[in-house]
């Protein structure tokens, strides 16, 4: 079972560099996320994220409630994500589009100017707690979950998912079952 987000603040204040290595990836996807959904590009999502990941660090012996350590990099994610878009928005900067940029024409990627709504930072928090539990599920069942879970069009059929995990395509459905039950057990 994974540290929880306590233990883990905890270990760092002892000097334990894997736990704040655990800390890191446990949220990077998420504090990309806010930034992106902001509208920073690349650069300075990076700056976000570098700026973010060293307040933790400063801030960390001053964490009065280290369970909630989630809720603290949201909030200093998003708001130093608006203060950089702010900023950015005295320049410009702009990144060409990847389909633009293979087809050599002049097509740019502008940032979203509207503001972050709470129910999309909401779903993302639920979509980086989604990720956390089944990064603890094992691995039998983070595959089988996979396998069944892709987008429309890169679902698998049970025959072939059977032939993967080398089991029977009758055990499929029980099987998934119990995982999901797993998996909800993680996420509450």
């Amino acid at each position: 079972m994974a540290d929880d987000d306590a233990s883990l603040v905890a270990r760092c204040l002892r000097g334990d560099g894997s736990a704040w290595g655990v800390l890191v990836q446990r949220y990077q996807r998420l504090v990309y996320a806010i930034v992106r959904r902001v509208g920073l590009d690349e650069h300075g999502a990076a700056d976000v994220f570098q700026t973010v990941f060293a307040r933790l660090i400063e801030h960390l012996p001053r964490i009065a409630e280290p369970e909630r350590l989630q809720a603290w990099i949201v909030t200093t994610t998003k708001r130093d994500a608006l203060l950089q878009r702010k900023r950015g928005q005295r320049h410009v900067s702009m990144t060409r589009s990847d389909e633009a940029e293979a087809e050599g024409s002049a097509e740019w990627d502008l940032a979203d100017e509207s503001p972050i709504a709470e129910e999309a930072l909401a779903d993302l928090q639920q979509l980086n707690q989604l990720r956390g539990a089944l990064e603890r599920l094992d691995a039998r069942c983070r595959d089988l979950l996979l396998m069944l879970f892709r987008d429309e069009d890169e679902k698998l059929a049970y025959d072939e998912v059977a032939r993967r995990l080398s089991t029977s395509v009758g055990s499929i459905g029980p099987t998934r079952s119990r995982c999901l039950d797993k998996l909800r057990r993680l996420v509450s």
